[in-house]
């Protein structure tokens, strides 16, 4: 394994650190995280640089489905969570298993992307041994010590941006009624998300 544990080292001296920055969310709900392609742009080329590629070779997982009923309408979300085995294989042959977790949620069928892209990232992160950011978490901060996050309504110009963006879209009747709860009696964060799903059919 002499071969690989060399590369290894390599990448780990040209891989220092990752910032974070995207920002996921908005107000009392937003965090910095490290953006997907950003992670994989740095990983892609000092790993081929140094005769590394990581390939997934098995999925372990599960997911959880929950439903209920909001002003008389139907609601759900989908939470899916994933430990992928990828094989890390250097080009002398030698080759050693390596893990990630991820976890996502998503009202429609997105929860697997989400995971799956979480458990890539961890992995290239904790194998290389990656900084990511400043490090801000139980480490210097315990969650009892922050305040929980109020839910704050739907604000007038989000209805707005969610009426403005809907216009012109072919959807189906469930996605219909429940943008129309979103706009009518939804929180900020929802609403936010809502949108940026919007966005995105939109692009």
């Amino acid at each position: 394994m002499k071969n690989l544990a060399k590369a290894v080292i390599a990448v780990m001296k040209e891989v220092k650190g990752m910032e974070k920055n995207s920002k996921v969310g908005s107000g009392n709900y937003g965090y910095n995280g490290t953006k997907d392609q950003d992670v994989k742009e740095v990983f892609n080329e000092a790993l081929s640089k140094n005769g590394l590629c990581m390939m997934p070779i098995d999925i372990d997982d599960s997911t959880q489905v929950d439903r209920w009923d909001e002003g008389g309408r139907s609601k759900q979300s989908i939470f899916t969570k994933v430990k992928v085995k990828y094989l890390l294989l250097h080009d002398s042959g030698e080759s050693i298993e390596i893990a990630g977790y991820g976890h996502g949620v998503d009202n429609q069928d997105k929860g697997a992307g989400k995971a799956t892209t979480y458990a890539m990232k961890n992995a290239l992160l904790y194998t290389f041994l990656t900084p990511v950011g400043k490090i801000d978490d139980t480490e210097t901060t315990h969650s009892n010590d922050i305040e929980a996050p109020k839910l704050e309504l739907i604000t007038e110009s989000q209805r707005n941006e969610i009426k403005e963006l809907s216009k012109g879209l072919d959807l189906s009747a469930p996605r219909r009624s429940e943008i129309n709860a979103t706009y009518k009696a939804g929180t900020k964060l929802s609403a936010n998300r809502l949108i940026e799903e919007l966005k995105e059919m939109k692009s």
